[in-house]
C-alpha cells in the first residue's frame, strides 16, 4: 500500500458583512490564516468586520493556488464566485 501525503495550498474567499465585499487570498495553512484574519492581524481586513469564510479550494501546489487567486480577482472569476456563494 502506498500513501501519498501532500502539503496542500488553499485559495480562499472571505466576505465582509459590513461592506459585503470579498477578500480573496491564498495560504498553505487555512486554519492559521483565518485565525490571523479574525484576530485583526491582516491589514487588508482588520477594519472590515465581521468576516465570514464563504469559499475555499485546495490545490496541490502553490502555483495553482496563486493562479486561482488571480482568476477569482478577474471579472469571470467574480462571476464564478457569485454563482457559487
Amino acid at each position: 500500500m502506498v500513501i501519498f501525503i501532500y502539503n496542500m495550498f488553499y485559495t480562499y474567499v472571505l466576505e465582509s458583512k459590513s461592506d459585503h465585499k470579498l477578500y480573496i487570498g491564498h495560504t498553505n495553512n487555512l486554519k492559521r490564516r483565518l485565525k490571523q484574519h479574525l484576530g485583526k492581524k491582516v491589514p487588508a481586513t482588520k477594519d472590515r468586520f465581521p468576516l465570514k469564510l464563504v469559499y475555499y479550494e485546495a490545490c496541490l501546489n502553490i502555483d495553482k493556488a496563486v493562479q486561482r487567486e488571480h482568476y477569482f480577482k478577474t471579472g469571470f472569476g467574480r462571476l464564478f464566485l457569485n454563482n457559487r456563494i
